[in-house]
């Protein structure tokens, strides 16, 4: 995600661009540097949403508790809302809400394949929870298995286990009990606390632990009534601002803060959360706090990334690419993306790396440049990712690097919209954070009227304060959609730094030289697709 420190083309002209951009981007610096606490976490809510917010409903009619937020929210679901959340909402209500089949077949369009299996027995067991009701569980006893799990996925087919066949055996329960013996929930993740909560209130004996898990969720209720998919996303949201601050110059002490806060959140594994609630270290996380330590090298700085890039290489599956959480699950295209671009920081050492994981992606990548669904649900994250990744790897012809970015740029030069802005979708309205993924890819090439009417929209759209508010495209699990406001503006601010570092040549456009580095820019003929 780190800025492409140099190109070999000529530089932007900064006559090309709105002159508010550097005022622009001060004004955002400074709203999401508000969000960074004195030991440079940067942190900001989680809102809630229809999921958890029904199975906690369910939780508070059947142990006699109050619930009228829970049922006003839901009465309030505005229009046009998902397809799936409207399902919920009438589940929640009593209004006949049901998994139907069409419903299971837009989830699995959305989702990685090889998770197919546990999204269907997710959806079962949350309708069977909202309909009081016990599935049989045949259809998907082979998808609650916990073998080759990582460690949330093994808690939720335990729960769902629980909810839709009621037969757990004793090492099951005490699984599920394990997660509750702690004072804040487990892993930070509200969905797999709840799903827990209901397995368990099944089983007799259990009151006490029901009520007290029940205590654990209050406190994240939302004004609305309504709670969130996790706890926070505070290591995710301090990796990504640590980026973009850096991006665009911010004070070196603000920067020095968030570097001394990652090192001291790294787990014992070498790896990173995405808050520093949980354990489960995950790639992404890994990958974007490495690029941001490895830009501020310094003694303890250098250790944490070569444990970091330790953690990494035991990852690394023998096709080449890196799965989420666990060597020995399904490598996926998203992953092995962010993992390499931490990799390219010392591209000689770690050639062979780099080399298996470029022949793993041009295998994933599909005719238009895409890629199949990531943890986004916007196309261009895993694209612009991509593009930023293979524009540090030395340009040679006809290297698998250089067909990857080509076919991923294309992709973002031919699905701007009329507005200037970039959707989900190649056929979805504009969005800004979509469109900040696509000026960061646009940036490894020449031309730079696409980005300058990219800017003119994402500009567009920010607030008096400097905010720039987005729809949401973060993905958990695959593929509901959890919305966390500062990630629109990270990114917003990562992309206007990509592109002030792209004009004129002369640093970032705030004042600061780049980084020096073993960065090369991919020159392309995909300018000429437009």
């Amino acid at each position: 995600m780190r800025p492409l420190a140099h190109h070999r083309g000529e530089p932007w002209p900064s006559s090309s661009f709105s002159s508010s951009l550097p005022a622009a981007t001060t004004r955002l610096s400074r709203y999401v540097t508000l969000h960074m606490d004195s030991e440079g976490a940067v942190r900001d809510p989680c809102l809630g949403r229809p999921l958890e917010t029904a199975l906690l409903l369910r939780l508070l009619q059947d142990t006699g508790r109050p619930f009228t937020l829970q049922d006003n929210y839901f009465r309030s679901m505005p229009p046009g809302s998902d397809p799936f959340d409207v399902a919920i909402a009438q589940a929640a209500l009593g209004w006949n809400g049901q998994a139907t089949d069409e419903l299971h077949a837009s989830i699995a369009a959305r989702s990685p394949g090889f998770t197919g299996p546990r999204k269907r027995a997710l959806l079962d067991g949350v309708f069977a929870v909202l309909s009081a009701s016990t599935g049989t569980g045949e259809s998907c006893q082979d998808s609650l298995r916990r073998d080759g799990l990582h460690s949330w996925a093994q808690v939720q087919v335990t729960a769902l286990k629980g909810i839709l066949t009621e037969s757990l055996a004793e090492e099951d329960v005490d699984l599920l009990v394990s997660t509750q013996l702690q004072p804040e929930i487990w892993e930070g993740n509200v969905l797999i606390h709840l799903c827990t909560l209901h397995a368990l209130r099944r089983l007799p004996g259990t009151e006490a632990v029901v009520a007290e898990g029940i205590r654990k969720v209050l406190p994240h209720m939302r004004l609305d009534g309504s709670v969130p998919f996790v706890t926070d996303t505070d290591t995710w949201c301090t990796v990504t601002a640590g980026i973009a601050l850096d991006s665009v110059g911010a004070p070196e002490p603000a920067l020095r803060r968030i570097a001394r806060r990652l090192v001291n959140c790294q787990q014992p594994n070498g790896g990173w959360s995405y808050t520093d609630a949980a354990l489960q270290t995950d790639v992404d996380d890994t990958s974007v706090a490495l690029q941001f330590l490895q830009s501020r090298i310094g003694y303890l700085n250098g250790h944490a990334v070569e444990r970091g890039l330790s953690s990494l290489l035991t990852l690394q599956h023998p096709q080449g690419g890196f799965p989420t959480y666990i060597r020995d699950s399904v490598p996926e295209a998203c992953m092995t993306v962010a993992a390499l671009d931490a990799f390219t920081s010392d591209y000689p050492r770690h050639h062979r790396v780099i080399a298996d994981g470029l022949s793993f992606l041009a295998d994933e990548q599909l005719p238009d440049g895409t890629f199949p669904p990531d943890w986004s649900s916007s196309l261009l994250h895993t694209v612009f990712r991509t593009v930023l990744m293979t524009s540090r790897i030395p340009a040679e012809p006809l290297t698998p690097a250089r067909r990857i970015g080509e076919r991923a740029l294309r992709f973002v030069l031919q699905s701007q919209n009329d507005d200037g802005g970039w959707g989900q979708r190649a056929d979805s309205p504009s969005d800004p954070i979509s469109t900040s993924y696509a000026l960061m890819a646009l940036c490894a090439q020449e031309d730079p009227r696409p980005a300058a009417a990219g800017v003119r929209y994402l500009l567009g759209h920010q607030q008096e304060d400097g905010s720039i508010a987005s729809v949401s495209d973060s993905i958990g699990p695959r593929p509901f959609i959890f919305h966390v406001p500062l990630l629109a503006d990270i990114f917003a601010l990562m992309a206007l730094g990509h592109v002030a570092r792209r004009i004129g040549g002369v640093g970032d456009g705030l004042g600061r030289t780049p980084h020096p580095g073993n960065r090369n820019v991919l020159l392309t003929a995909a300018r000429s697709q437009r």
